[in-house]
């Protein structure tokens, strides 16, 4: 097992820099609303409904996110929108978001033109790519973000934007102001988990070790931290390399907690995570105990971790960051690069993409 607080054995097996890129969020949110700014401005109009078109760690992980941001704030449905078509009721008075990192998903191009065919009023959002030339060949409104990032490493230039063209349309309001905070709480929290804390005072390498080799179950709840869950779930498998599960309370009392019932040498093997946030009801509060309680009993280990931060925004992006951090540290400590996606390489190749 490597050890988390040699620094330069820790950086010398991130070969890319997953962990530079994680501690360089601040710079990237800030600079992301920057770009969104110079480049998207619009009136108030209305809309019916709001669709993402996105896949993947960065565009369907900010999609949901900002779902679960907004739940109680924004007036009009939003769908994460992740297939090659759109639904029906995709017309005139809806508001497409069209992401692509690399501009050139073929799920997300297919989906961008059926809703175009439809009538939604489309905003392009993309570091280049096809999708930059279907932006410009229909001139539709882009906002164009530095390419070369692994899009689960560009959250900043995705979410931040996004949350822009719904301010600018007047489809939410005072949202980004709270984004001050959240970058103060960035550079406070990568001191604390950073590479060069040490494991007796760093939290996401004391995580990771109660990791290793055991497989994550992420539970968030609804309607805040579910879709952290979600994303934890996700980087698990892009940045760690291991299968991850998760789900959310109260949904998962209703049928996915009887399988806990299994046999200790299945459910041993799980090590399960709860997100809290501090502002999560009574009964949401009530159930995070009683679940823990439970499969403390069945589970290998379970771990209880809470927001930090004031506004909406921070303590969305406190859970965000810690588990950016957890993900990387996990494969690194079995001598495994964090940044590389073979798998994900050789199924495009396959798929001749």
């Amino acid at each position: 097992m490597i050890n988390l607080d040699n620094v330069e054995e820790v950086k010398k097996l991130d070969s890319l820099g997953m962990l530079d890129l994680t501690l360089n969020y601040p710079r990237q949110f800030a600079e992301g609303l920057r770009l969104a700014k110079e480049q998207f401005k619009a009136s108030p109009k209305a809309f019916d409904h709001v669709i993402i078109l996105g896949t993947g760690g960065g565009s369907a992980a900010s999609g949901n996110l900002l779902r679960s941001y907004l739940f109680d704030r924004l007036s009009v449905p939003l769908l994460i929108n992740q297939g090659y078509s759109v639904p029906k009721w995709v017309d005139g008075g809806t508001l497409a978001i069209v992401v692509s990192h690399s501009g050139n998903t073929e799920e997300i191009l297919a989906a961008a033109g059926q809703a175009s065919a439809q009538g939604a009023q489309l905003v392009a959002l993309t570091a280049g790519g096809k999708l930059k030339d279907l932006a410009t060949e229909k001139s539709l409104p882009v906002i164009e973000v530095p390419g070369g990032l692994m899009p689960r490493a560009a959250l900043g230039y995705i979410f931040i934007p996004i949350l822009h063209i719904l301010e600018q349309y007047g489809l939410v309001e005072g949202s980004l102001a709270e984004l001050d905070e959240t970058l103060a709480l960035f550079k406070d929290l990568a001191q604390k988990w950073g590479p060069q804390s040490p494991s007796s005072q760093n939290l996401a390498k004391q995580i990771a070790a109660q990791l290793y080799r055991r497989v994550p179950v992420v539970y968030g709840s609804l309607p805040f931290t579910d879709a952290v869950a979600w994303r934890w779930k996700n980087q698990f498998g892009e940045n760690s390399k291991v299968p991850a599960f998760w789900n959310a309370i109260p949904a998962l009392h209703h049928d996915e907690i009887v399988g806990w019932d299994a046999e200790g040498a299945i459910t041993g093997q799980f090590a399960v995570i709860f997100l809290k946030d501090r502002q999560d009801n009574e009964k949401i509060q009530k159930r995070i105990q009683i679940t823990s309680q439970i499969l403390s009993e069945r589970a290998s280990v379970t771990i209880q971790v809470e927001t930090e931060g004031k506004s909406r925004l921070a303590r969305l992006f406190s859970l965000v960051y810690l588990g950016d951090f957890v993900t990387c540290y996990l494969p690194i400590l079995g001598g495994i690069d964090p940044t590389p996606v073979a798998i994900i390489d050789l199924f495009k190749q396959k798929m001749g993409q």
